[in-house]
């Protein structure tokens, strides 16, 4: 597999792609008071690759403008609680200069989800898959409105540590 592939966890994927549903456990978690709804909230998420799928434009070919990765993976707390999972897709927009990525991401997590959205810069370099940043582009339920940002970065193979920074 080409390394392309291995950038698109969790979307990740976070994000993140992130990404079943049980109870939200947030590790890191703004020590205000305002109702959820109006305070910022910080959650850190563990993301193990479940399922990957690869559709290139030139099957065993060089990769190319138009290539889609899609992937799961499933959500965990820093306690190893089992928490939701990450779905997206990510198509390649460049292969030049290391190659970049448009990545669609939902977290999928107790209360609702989280959209994401943005760029995987360097999914072609060799190594183990770039750090990114994605935009928060909306939720539902108790997430309803969110907005903010999502940082992935790769822990371990197939293991992305996905960090929420909901601003409400």
């Amino acid at each position: 597999m080409r390394p392309i592939r291995t950038a698109c966890l969790g979307a990740a994927a976070a994000l993140v792609t992130l990404l079943a549903s049980a109870p939200v456990a947030t590790a890191a978690t703004n020590t205000e008071s305002p109702t959820p709804q109006t305070r910022d909230r910080v959650i850190t998420l563990i993301g193990h690759l479940a399922q990957q799928s690869f559709f290139p434009v030139n099957p065993g070919g060089a990769p190319a403008q138009g290539d889609r990765t899609v992937f799961r993976s499933v959500l965990f707390d820093l306690d190893g609680n089992q928490l939701g999972e990450t779905d997206g897709t990510c198509t390649t927009t460049r292969t030049d200069n290391g190659g970049a990525e448009e990545c669609t991401v939902t977290y999928t997590i107790p209360g609702g989800q989280i959209t994401a959205q943005g760029m995987v810069f360097g999914n072609l370099n060799p190594g183990p898959p770039p750090s990114f940043d994605n935009a928060i582009t909306g939720g539902t339920g108790d997430f309803d409105r969110a907005r903010g940002s999502i940082h992935a970065d790769t822990v371990a193979p197939g293991t992305r540590r996905f960090t929420i920074d909901l601003d409400r």
